[in-house]
């Protein structure tokens, strides 16, 4: 038991221990205070004003007011993106804004258009079959210019020892292609004017890479198939063309961009749009120096790839009401086929600005 002066004498400790940690607390509580009251005043003083209380209104546009980042996938047989990509001339035009340039590549162009529906990318370039796909899929694209390319620049194959002589042959037979690519048309339009129904024959969908290797170890009778691939493949392998594109399908690449980018960011778009089309010139006047640039990158020789840029166009060029008219063919064709699930109007995501042609 507690005696009175043991009593007193613990009261008056507990008494002071509150009292010590009390004044911890509040010493505590008021470094953390300033603290945080400097560090408001501090973001407050790095961040823009909501109000000005002089008397004047003043609006100062700096670099870092102005800067974004540009998203582009490419694919490296596209040779006017990886060109630019290699050459950095875009960066350097977005330079004064404080603006970046990201690169995402991609195998062909359905991943492309993917990944530009999952946000990732703001602009590409594609085949004339991707972008019907994309927006019977509902993915917020615009056609913003398009590149002439050319029918020569597109085929389907066999092997040299194929028994297989027409497009007609090819009834019940495997063809390999890059499904919603441009070759996906050219096969539908040559089995059209052959009289085979697509359904007749076994659809083997794969990318190019992929499918060169099926072709060669010929697990397929056939493989539709675009340049440069198409030139490495005659080169390699002595494969016969039983047709191109002449008169079947335009084969028109398109050079397309995020709804979202074209809406937000239209000074950013034109800057990407004249940057393509100097190097677009470039590659046009430059057969050759395509080639020795394309060669290390996709493994193919030189002289091989020389052939590809021989037989190809290069232009950036506005969406016309003819090339409006022979995309939305493409578009019939494949609902006709029921290779996409409704009716679309292209003209109602063709992008109304202007491309430079100067």
């Amino acid at each position: 038991m507690l005696t009175k002066f043991s009593l007193s004498r613990f009261l008056g400790i507990a008494i002071a221990f509150l009292q010590r940690f009390q004044q911890r607390r509040i010493r505590t509580f008021s470094i953390m205070f300033a603290v945080g009251l400097s560090l408001t005043l501090a973001v407050s003083a790095c961040s823009p004003s909501a109000s000005d209380n002089s008397g004047t209104s003043q609006t100062t546009q700096t670099p870092a007011a102005s800067a974004t980042t540009v998203r582009i996938g490419y694919q490296k047989a596209s040779t006017v993106l990886y060109a630019l990509k290699a050459r950095g001339e875009l960066e350097k035009a977005f330079a004064a804004s404080g603006s970046s340039v990201t690169w995402s590549e991609f195998p062909a162009g359905p991943p492309l258009l993917e990944a530009l529906n999952a946000g990732s990318i703001d602009f590409g370039y594609t085949g004339e079959s991707p972008p019907i796909f994309a927006q019977a899929g509902g993915i917020p694209l615009v056609y913003v210019a398009y590149d002439p390319w050319s029918p020569k620049a597109e085929a389907i194959l066999v092997s040299k020892d194929s028994p297989i002589k027409s497009v007609a042959e090819l009834k019940g037979k495997k063809v390999a292609f890059a499904k919603g690519s441009n070759a996906n048309y050219l096969l539908v339009k040559a089995l059209e004017k052959a009289g085979v129904q697509y359904s007749d024959i076994q659809r083997v969908s794969l990318t190019p890479a992929d499918a060169r290797a099926v072709f060669e170890g010929k697990k397929v009778d056939a493989w539709a198939i675009w340049d440069p691939y198409l030139a490495a493949a005659e080169a390699a392998t002595g494969a016969r063309t039983l047709a191109d594109a002449t008169g079947l399908a335009p084969n028109r690449g398109y050079y397309l961009a995020a709804k979202s980018f074209v809406d937000a960011k239209p000074d950013a778009l034109k800057i990407v749009l004249d940057q393509v089309k100097k190097v677009s010139d470039w590659a046009k006047n430059n057969p050759s120096e395509v080639a020795k640039f394309l060669s290390p990158a996709l493994g193919i020789d030189a002289p091989v790839l020389e052939i590809a840029e021989k037989r190809r166009e290069y232009d950036v060029l506005p969406i016309t009401d003819e090339v409006i008219t022979k995309q939305q063919e493409v578009a019939d064709t494949f609902y006709k086929i029921k290779l996409i699930p409704k009716e679309i109007k292209v003209k109602e995501i063709v992008w109304q600005g202007k491309v430079n042609n100067s």
